[in-house]
C-alpha cells in the first residue's frame, strides 16, 4: 500500500465534528497526491466506521469500538445491496477483502489524528487462482460484438491489459497508430506508461475511426463512462453464452497477463506493461489454468514410467549341452563389373597393373584421326573387362546336424577334417590300389604300367587299409 506524506492536522481538530475531521483528512490526502479513486475509497471506509459508532466523538473512540465494528461487518456484512444469485462463500471472501482495506484506511485516519487506538488489520484472503478467460471464450466475445464499439472494448482490454478507468480516460492523441503504442496518462498513482496493442485492436481501431471521422485529438476515444463499459461487457457475455459474473474488465486484464506469460513474454516485461510497482504483484499471474494442469498430468501419466531398477540378465544354467558347430559362411564372390555404357573419350584402360605401379601408369592415349564430314563417327575401344575371380572351393567334410557325426566330403577318399578354423584344409590324396587287380571283363590279372610313381598310402594304425566310410 502506498504511503502518503500528509501534512499535520490543523489545531483543535478533535474539537470539531466527526464528519468535519474526515473532510479535513481527505483534503490533506488529495493534497499529498492521492488519486480521486483513492480518496473515494478512504471516504467509504471512514464513513462506514462513523456510521457504526453513531454520535460518539472521535477522541473517545477505543480499541473495543474498532473490534466491535470489524466483527459486525464480517458477520452481518456491509451496507450494500446483495445480488440474488450470489454465492455465500464468494460473498464471505469479498466481505473479508473489503474489511482488509477498510481497516488499513481507518488506521491511517486515526494515526493522522494522533489517537493511540490500535486497529487490527483483517487478513486478506488469498484467491485460489486468478480468474482468466480461455482463448476460445475471448473469440466468442469478439463474435458477439454488436457494433464497432463492442469490438474495440474487447480488443483493447484483451491485447493491452489496461484497467477500465485507464481505457475510459484515453484520448485520441494518446494513440500512435504508426508504432501501435498507447500512452496511458491517467495511470494508477499518477504515473504514465506506454502499452502496445496487436492486430485485433488495430483493425477494431481502424473501423471505429472510419465510422467516427469527427473525433478530435482531445476527444475521448471510447466516449463512455466506466458504468457504460461495464454494462456492455455484461451484455456481450450473455450474447456469447458465457457466465456474466466471469466477464469483467479486470478479468480481461488477468487474461492478457496470463496469455502473455504463456506465450513466452518475460515477467519484467509484463510488469512494465501492467504498470505494477512491485514484481511480486505480477507473480500472481504465474498460475496454471485447468487446461495446463490437465495437459501436464496427461503427459506424466499417459505412458508407463520407466523402472528405476535395472533388470539383471538371467543366470546361465549349470550345464550347457554341446551345440553342433555350423560350417563357416563363405564370403560371396565379388560381382563382375559390367562395362560402362558411357562413351570412352579416346583412352584405353589396362586394369591389370604390376605390384607397386602407380595408378594410371597403364593408361595410354590413343591417336585418333581427325574427324571428317561424311564419315562414320569414331568409337574408341572400351576398357578391357577384368577376369572374373574364381570362387574358392574347400574340400573338407561338412558337419551334419547330429553331434559327433560327419558327412563325407565330395571326394570319396578325403579324410575327415575338424571344423573350419579360418585356414583352407589341404585335400588328401587317395591311396594307390593294391596290385594285381582283377580285370573287369575277363577276370585275368592285368599287367601293370611301365612306370607307376609311388604314392603315399593312407593306412590305418592296425596295418590294414580303412577305405570304408566313417560312421
Amino acid at each position: 500500500m502506498t504511503r502518503f506524506d500528509l501534512p499535520p492536522p490543523p489545531p483543535g481538530i478533535l474539537e470539531r465534528g466527526n464528519r468535519e475531521a474526515m473532510e479535513a483528512f481527505l483534503a490533506a490526502l488529495a493534497a499529498a497526491g492521492a488519486s480521486p479513486k483513492t480518496v473515494k475509497a478512504y471516504r467509504a471506509a471512514i464513513s462506514d466506521f462513523l456510521s457504526f459508532i453513531g454520535g460518539k466523538p472521535l477522541r473517545e473512540v477505543t480499541s473495543s469500538d474498532v473490534s466491535a465494528w470489524i466483527y459486525d461487518r464480517l458477520t452481518r456484512g456491509l451496507q450494500r445491496p446483495r445480488s440474488r444469485d450470489s454465492d455465500p462463500a464468494e460473498e464471505r471472501r469479498e466481505r473479508q477483502t473489503t474489511m482488509h482495506y477498510y481497516t488499513l484506511f481507518l488506521r491511517g485516519f486515526l494515526e493522522w489524528l494522533g489517537l493511540g487506538v490500535k486497529v487490527p488489520v483483517v487478513r486478506k484472503p488469498r484467491s485460489p487462482r486468478v480468474e482468466a478467460l480461455r482463448p476460445e471464450e475471448v473469440e466468442r466475445l469478439v463474435s458477439a460484438a454488436r457494433d464497432p464499439l463492442d469490438l474495440l472494448i474487447v480488443a483493447l482490454l484483451f491485447e493491452t491489459g489496461l484497467r477500465a478507468q485507464e481505457a475510459v480516460g484515453l484520448r485520441l492523441r494518446d494513440i500512435d497508430t504508426r508504432r501501435r503504442e498507447i500512452r496511458v496518462r491517467n495511470a494508477k498513482y499518477g504515473e504514465e506508461r506506454v502499452v502496445l496493442y496487436g492486430p485485433l485492436t488495430e483493425q477494431a481501431l481502424a473501423i471505429w475511426l472510419a465510422v467516427n471521422p469527427g473525433l478530435g485529438p482531445d476527444d475521448s476515444l471510447l466516449g463512455i463512462s466506466y458504468s457504460g463499459l461495464y454494462k456492455r461487457l455484461k451484455t456481450l457475455a450473455r450474447r456469447a453464452g458465457l457466465d456474466p459474473r466471469r466477464v469483467r474488465p479486470h478479468v480481461l486484464r488477468h487474461t492478457f497477463a496470463t496469455e502473455a506469460l504463456r506465450r513466452g513474454v518475460p515477467l519484467p516485461v509484463v510488469q512494465r506493461l501492467l504498470g505494477h510497482h512491485d514484481i511480486k504483484v505480477t507473480q500472481i499471474y504465474l498460475h496454471l489454468l485447468d487446461e495446463d494442469i490437465r495437459a501436464a498430468y496427461q503427459r506424466a501419466f499417459a505412458a508407463q514410467p520407466p523402472t528405476t531398477r535395472q533388470e539383471q540378465p538371467p543366470a546361465p544354467p549349470a550345464y550347457t549341452p554341446p551345440q553342433p558347430q555350423q560350417p563357416p559362411v563363405q564370403p560371396p564372390a565379388p560381382a563382375v563389373q559390367q562395362p560402362s555404357q558411357v562413351q570412352w573419350l579416346g583412352y584405353q584402360a589396362w586394369p591389370q597393373q604390376a605390384p607397386g605401379q602407380q595408378p594410371g601408369a597403364g593408361i595410354q592415349p590413343v591417336q585418333q584421326p581427325a574427324y571428317q564430314a561424311g564419315q562414320q563417327p569414331l568409337h574408341p575401344q572400351p576398357p578391357v573387362q577384368p577376369l572374373a575371380q574364381q570362387p574358392y572351393q574347400a574340400y573338407y567334410a561338412a558337419p551334419v546336424q547330429q553331434p559327433q557325426q560327419w558327412q563325407p566330403a565330395p571326394y570319396p577318399y578325403a579324410a575327415p577334417q575338424p571344423p573350419y578354423q579360418g585356414q583352407p584344409p589341404v585335400p588328401v590324396q587317395p591311396p594307390v590300389q593294391a596290385w594285381p587287380a582283377p580285370a573287369p571283363a575277363t577276370g585275368q590279372p592285368q599287367q601293370p604300367p611301365a612306370a607307376v610313381p609311388a604314392q603315399p598310402q593312407s593306412v590305418a594304425p592296425t596295418g590294414r587299409r580303412d577305405d570304408r566310410r566313417r560312421e
